[in-house]
């Protein structure tokens, strides 16, 4: 496999993902349906300094948008926090278009493309990993924190960086350093999380707080 950040709009590196996704560009040909890019600032590669990883696309979300967090419940809780702590500016709106600007941050997912029952395997997150995972975290050469949403986001991070799981354990607001970068974890932010109190919008914003401090204004 070549390494490049973003994979082909036609990806087959897991078979299972591209005939799931197969599936749905039949059923709505409007939608992306396809990996999903990292959604980066206006400044460019270089402006990134915090780095938001999620697990992968919502279908009805980032996979019918084409941009992550971008279409669910998840991103207006990501992207109205990003605004709150200046990762971003502008309003969102859930569509690609709104004009949504992102602030020396850049969002992508472990895994690009969606998996069914938002469930991807073991070897589809391995795959993603060290195909495009690995590389997005190379491509910013300024970079100095990851936000990780969940655990399979972290694991997958820390993994990339090259390092041991318990050298860096998943701990909701917890902050380590993982080859000179700072990993900050948290919860998923999904519905499903906020509706069973696992994650509360005050532990939410308590992880970007934390990331906004290390990285200053």
């Amino acid at each position: 496999m070549s390494l490049t950040a973003e994979p082909p709009k036609d990806c087959a590196h897991c078979p299972r993902l591209n005939g799931f996704i197969a599936d749905w560009r039949a059923r709505e040909p409007d939608w992306f349906n396809g990996p999903v890019p990292t959604f980066i600032p206006a400044g460019g590669e270089g402006a990134v300094r915090l780095l938001v990883i999620g697990l992968a696309p919502g279908l009805r979300g980032a996979n019918r948008t084409g941009r992550p967090f971008t279409g669910d419940f998840a991103g207006t809780l990501l992207y109205e926090t990003l605004i709150r702590f200046g990762f971003a500016r502008g309003t969102f709106d859930a569509r690609p278009d709104d004009g949504l600007e992102l602030v020396d941050a850049a969002v992508t997912n472990a895994v690009r493309c969606v998996p069914p029952e938002n469930k991807p395997v073991g070897q589809e997150i391995r795959t993603c990993r060290e195909t495009f995972l690995v590389p997005t975290l190379a491509r910013f050469s300024n970079l100095r924190a990851v936000v990780t949403l969940g655990r399979i986001a972290h694991d997958s991070t820390v993994r990339a960086l090259g390092q041991k799981l318990k050298d860096v354990p998943f701990a909701h607001g917890a902050a380590q350093d993982a080859d000179g970068i700072r990993v900050f974890s948290s919860y998923h932010c999904s519905r499903y999380n906020t509706n069973t109190g696992v994650l509360t919008e005050a532990m939410f914003v308590e992880v970007f707080r934390a990331a906004r401090d290390f990285l200053g204004e």
